[in-house]
């Protein structure tokens, strides 16, 4: 089989079980399997693949015809222009979830107080997208990234050593934030916000695959922000800023519960490129 026949047997199955983007699916696959460039792709169309790349192929795609999420497949995702390995055991980091880290280093380049280390806190780090995307933006910061999960944790220490910021994240086991040994400048956290009703319309991709840890938020999606809230007196210095990633229609909802338990403190919403209210970020 040549390069060219199985670029195109790939597309026609992945066509054929109606995967969205077949085309570039195929593409990516393939050139996983033969560890080259999409350029490499199709300089070469006739070279023949041997016989163990056609079963890693062939498995690949078996997978993606599964509705398994291309980024497990890979075990790679993008976010914030970085590349960091996941799998199973965590959460797909989302694009809107970059805004977080966006606003994060506005907050600690801008509005800290000069001369002061910052210290912040990823809390439910799953891949550790967060926190290391702060790190390599902000190499004078302390940073903890807190998740529940010990097998998450594990993840995020392979991103933390892939991208040698390994000594500038403490990784922490345990419940929101209670893991963290002392008060922090900043507190963020995209926690699971799915609405318990909702869970049954999501994907294959996301409903079969991903952590139900990392994306159930109850009865209304918002409880393991009461959680964080609840945990949060005395974990955040006095000046300090607490952002949250919140699901579409949520943000009057968190903002109002912000205002409940920090009613000294200054709240507001912040829109995504599409519009959408997609963070808080509450300043004390």
């Amino acid at each position: 089989m040549t390069l060219n026949q199985a670029l195109h047997l790939a597309e026609h199955k992945l066509v054929a079980a109606n995967i969205e983007d077949a085309s570039f699916e195929a593409e990516w696959l393939l050139c996983h399997v033969l560890q080259i460039s999409k350029a490499g792709l199709y300089s070469n169309p006739a070279r023949a693949l041997n016989s163990a790349e056609v079963r890693k192929l062939q498995h690949l795609v078996s997978r993606r015809l599964h509705h398994e999420p291309m980024a497990y497949i890979l075990e790679c995702c993008q976010f914030y222009g970085i590349d960091f390995y996941v799998d199973g055991r965590v959460l797909i980091p989302r694009p809107e979830t970059e805004l977080l880290v966006e606003e994060a280093i506005q907050f600690a380049r801008h509005d800290f107080p000069l001369g002061r280390q910052p210290t912040i806190a990823d809390i439910g780090t799953g891949s550790g997208a967060i926190a290391v995307s702060l790190a390599l933006a902000l190499p004078q910061a302390v940073i903890y990234a807190t998740d529940i999960s010990a097998s998450a944790l594990q993840v995020a220490r392979t991103n933390c050593e892939r991208h040698k910021v390994d000594g500038q994240i403490t990784l922490l086991c345990g419940n929101l934030l209670q893991p963290l040994p002392k008060p922090v400048d900043m507190i963020v956290a995209n926690l699971p916000y799915v609405r318990s009703c909702d869970l049954s319309t999501l994907s294959q991709e996301i409903a079969r695959f991903e952590p139900t840890t990392a994306l159930a938020g109850g009865e209304d999606g918002l409880a393991m922000i009461r959680c964080l809230l609840n945990q949060l007196q005395g974990r955040l210095y006095p000046g300090g800023c607490l952002l949250l990633e919140v699901g579409q229609g949520q943000a009057e909802a968190v903002r109002s519960l912000a205002n409940n338990y920090l009613p000294q403190a200054n709240t507001k919403s912040i829109a995504d490129l599409g519009g959408i209210d997609r963070a808080i970020k509450v300043m004390l």
